[in-house]
């Protein structure tokens, strides 16, 4: 089912599937600031990444001397969110537990996802509670894929990404045949200068850098008023991504609670680095703030 909100800059709407969002339309122009979903290079928008960020080694994990099987980025995005709330401009989803996800994922867990419009910026709020009596281990992310419009003056190399504020981040390497990254290379990357959008950018997989405190990635171009901040206050990573070689005008921007595993992981679950550790009965919570100007 599709659900929609709206103010008088942006008019969103987001599937009950994977509580996705599924356009971000400027109500002045008509702008799509959402890719949408070509299915012969990314036949997603921006989904919901849980309980796991990325891809685990062998796509298995264990937990208490008991073996499981999750696929890239987990679940949630696959599944139906149910209605919580809804106002005109403002709606909650949520994901509970069930019998097929405790045979992939042994926790009881509640996800609701809230988007919020005010002004021109759209607000995801994402909250995971623990109702059982036993600690749980989870990670999350947002894995938004905005457009970069093109047209004869403006080419997709005129974009450029900025991270703010200005300085280096290290940056963790990916291995693109196995989706595990290597810890024990990553180095400092010159997050200082504007990174230019080009193909290329990407023929190794995601760019994945590790954070300290907020941080806004800006999409941009010194060519067009067209652009898109996605501000993180806490995630301790992010990654940025476009599909390759199959390369499209868009780019993800993916706040992320949350690591792949490391090609050297043993798959202890509670082990795994970037796993947020909840105990029995508590919530937490997240952010990110996308601005969108055309």
């Amino acid at each position: 089912m599709e659900y929609e909100i709206k103010n008088q800059f942006l008019n969103v709407k987001i599937n009950s599937r994977g509580a996705e969002l599924t356009s971000i339309k400027s109500v002045n122009s008509d702008t799509e600031f959402l890719w949408q979903a070509d299915p012969e290079v990314w036949n997603r928008h921006a989904p919901i990444l849980f309980p796991i960020v990325g891809r685990l080694k062998n796509d298995t994990y264990q937990y208490q001397g008991k073996s499981y099987q999750l696929s890239q980025h987990g679940f949630a995005r696959d599944k139906e969110f149910k209605l919580l709330s809804q106002e005109s401009d403002a709606i909650s989803l949520v994901l509970r537990d069930d019998e097929a996800s405790l045979k992939e994922y042994p926790f009881h867990f509640e996800l609701v996802i809230t988007y919020r419009l005010l002004n021109n910026l759209l607000i995801e709020n994402l909250s995971v509670k623990n109702p059982a009596n036993e600690e749980m281990f989870f990670s999350i992310g947002c894995h938004p894929g905005f457009n970069v419009p093109v047209n004869n003056q403006i080419k997709k190399s005129n974009y450029y990404l900025q991270m703010l504020p200005s300085k280096d981040h290290i940056r963790i390497p990916l291995n693109k045949e196995t989706g595990l990254h290597d810890w024990a290379k990553r180095t400092i990357a010159a997050t200082d200068t504007p990174i230019e959008l080009t193909d290329d950018l990407f023929k190794h997989d995601a760019l994945i850098f590790q954070l300290k405190g907020e941080t806004k990635v800006s999409l941009r171009s010194e060519k067009t008023s067209y652009h898109v901040n996605v501000t993180t206050e806490d995630s301790p990573f992010i990654g940025v991504w476009s599909q390759y070689p199959k390369t499209a005008d868009y780019v993800c921007i993916e706040p992320w609670w949350g690591l792949c595993d490391d090609v050297n992981a043993d798959g202890d679950i509670s082990k795994k680095r970037g796993i947020i550790k909840l105990s029995p009965n508590e919530e937490w919570t997240g952010k990110i703030t996308m601005a969108l100007h055309d």
